[in-house]
């Protein structure tokens, strides 16, 4: 049975980290330009999904999807594929192509097939599965998260429970790249409940890792209240980078109440300052046109802009109703003449990237001197 991987760029990490899962039970996934062969199996966000809509619907073999977009809508996926695969896939795809291979159904739990679909009975258990095996990607070091931000798909696909790969693990394979960068919603968060940091674990994380490390930037983040001087000493004394990323979402306390993020504006000012202190390159995450801000709340989120495009880099991203989010339906608000103006001088200036109009660009690597 030849099973294909259809190559989709921003599902690059995921194809290394299924091909793992698959290579251990001896099915090796062929990576593909277009649906070929007895099975060709995709992974989809919410941005890619339409264009690979028409694709599936029309292969000429099975298809089985996957992706954060269909774990969110899954019997809109399932139909025009033959398989969905609802939430973590390590343990599920395999376990499929398994059942397919020996002539079954399909019918297993985590998987949706026309009108057939029963919940998966299982757990992903970070240190069982490899991150990577011939095609190397980003190591994931934690999964889950604790907060329920309005926009974020995170916690509705992983849970609210953080879970994380051991420090032996982690070293294993970071002892492979030249460089380690990890994934996880909050790298400051390694080893805690992801509220309440625990940075003896991030510490011994760091020193367990012998290469150059990057912690905090892309393709992962921080929360700004996890910023303070005990973290970025740690980040000083042990990783390579110069800057740190994080979000802040919006300028308003209010919007940033109503959307269940967690953090206040002070946070955020706090955490830029503490930044420039320790001789780190803030760059910060800001949504804009939230469906229920108002002109203040927009204005308040420009002030804010401003005050850290002064100190570091600003990374804007128009809002985007994912699916499966408490927001998913929400249209975006109008944005007001002067933030279009101030976005578009920061960027002609240097001091601001990604996109307040085109939404896709906020799924396109970020720039940065420290990405090679």
């Amino acid at each position: 049975m030849q099973v294909n991987w259809r190559n989709i760029h921003a599902a690059r990490n995921s194809f290394a980290v299924l091909y793992a899962a698959c290579e251990r039970e001896g099915i090796h996934l062929n990576p593909v330009d277009a649906p070929t062969g007895d099975i060709t199996c995709y992974s989809l966000t919410s941005i890619s999904a339409a264009r690979y809509q028409k694709e599936i619907a029309s292969a000429d073999c099975i298809t089985i999807v996957g992706g954060p977009h269909v774990s969110a809508v899954p019997r809109g996926v399932a139909g025009y594929a033959d398989y969905v695969v609802v939430g973590e896939g390590e343990y599920t795809l395999p376990r499929l192509l398994i059942s397919l291979a020996r002539g079954g159904d399909g019918k297993i739990p985590g998987v949706m097939t026309g009108d057939w679909y029963q919940p998966a009975d299982t757990a992903v258990r970070l240190d069982a599965f490899p991150p990577f095996s011939e095609y190397k990607g980003y190591i994931e070091i934690s999964r889950g998260c604790p907060f329920s931000c309005g926009y974020c798909q995170t916690p509705q696909i992983f849970g609210h429970c953080m879970r994380h790969r051991s420090v032996d693990e982690i070293a294993r394979y970071t002892e492979r790249h030249s460089q380690s960068r990890f994934i996880t919603p909050n790298a400051l968060a390694y080893g805690s409940d992801g509220v309440h940091p625990r940075f003896d674990k991030v510490e011994r994380l760091l020193r367990g890792c012998h290469n150059q490390i990057f912690f905090g930037t892309f393709p992962s983040e921080v929360r700004p209240e996890f910023v303070c001087t005990a973290s970025l000493e740690l980040i000083n004394r042990y990783c390579t980078n110069t800057k740190l990323h994080f979000g802040a979402q919006s300028g308003s306390d209010t919007v940033l109440s109503r959307m269940k993020r967690g953090h206040t504006v002070a946070d955020v000012i706090t955490a830029v300052d503490l930044c420039r202190e320790h001789g780190l390159t803030p760059v910060v995450d800001f949504i804009v046109g939230l469906p229920f801000e108002t002109d203040a709340d927009q204005r308040a989120t420009l002030d804010l802009i401003r005050e850290v495009a002064r100190a570091g880099t600003v990374h804007v991203h128009r809002f985007i109703p994912l699916p499966g989010t408490s927001l998913a339906g929400s249209p975006a608000r109008p944005l007001l003449p002067e933030t279009e103006k101030v976005c578009g001088d920061l960027a002609l200036r240097g001091h601001l990237t990604g996109s307040w109009n085109a939404v896709e660009i906020r799924f396109l690597r970020r720039h940065s001197n420290d990405i090679p």
